[in-house]
């Protein structure tokens, strides 16, 4: 018996999700990783469950000529982990309220790395509502750097994971094909490096955080 459209569509997805991205995917330029994440697997594992969502938008930054990267400012206790080894999390304080993880990319020394911006919630939705007050299907769960840890617990704790580890990892998953590029967001500072059109977005996810949705 024939299989259907949307069945052979489901076997393709399962076939290419669920394996876990090694230490190469990391390994490369940071515009490459960036477009690249887009569709990919965020998962986190703790003791209340597994939480993971598909990375509908993120954002790259090439410090330390870069000056929206927090490492234009050196090598600080702060910014370490963007120096070391790529496939490591970057997570730092947003605000003064809320984590954000980036991952770190490229090569030892090279301090770029991807800002994770929002996610499509696909495993563990019920948690990350619990964790964030919010009805399963509010794109307010994960549409924003705040929002996705906080529906994931990641926090300061996981400051240099290994991405490569069991707890906190990307998930390969077919490749996006709508998607779009924009200025980064809330880098005014920057000068002319926030003219560069860094941001990558899925187009029509209705979770990326902020307008183009397109």
């Amino acid at each position: 018996m024939r299989a259907s459209a949307v069945e052979v569509d489901q076997v393709a997805i399962d076939a290419a999700s669920g394996r876990k991205l090694s230490r190469e995917f990391y390994a490369r330029p940071v515009l490459t990783v960036a477009r690249e994440c887009i569709g990919k697997i965020l998962v986190h594992r703790t003791a209340q469950g597994d939480a993971a969502g598909r990375i509908v938008e993120c954002e790259a930054y090439r410090g330390p000529l870069d000056l929206a990267a927090h490492s234009s400012r050196g090598l600080t206790r702060r910014t370490a982990a963007m120096f070391g080894p790529p496939g490591h999390a970057y997570i730092y304080l947003l605000y003064g309220s809320s984590w954000a993880i980036n991952l770190v990319v490229a090569a030892e020394g090279e301090p770029h790395a991807v800002l994770l911006r929002a996610l499509e919630p696909v495993r563990g939705i019920e948690l990350m509502a619990q964790r964030r007050g919010r009805a399963v299907n509010s794109r307010h769960l994960t549409n924003g750097p705040g929002k996705l840890t906080q529906a994931l617990a990641i926090t300061g704790d996981d400051y240099g994971r290994d991405l490569v580890g069991d707890i906190l990892f990307l998930e390969d998953a077919l490749p996006v094909r709508r998607i779009g590029r924009s200025p980064r967001i809330n880098v005014d500072y920057a000068g002319v490096w926030a003219e560069r059109p860094w941001r990558f977005y899925e187009r029509s996810n209705r979770y990326v955080s902020v307008a183009p949705r397109d």
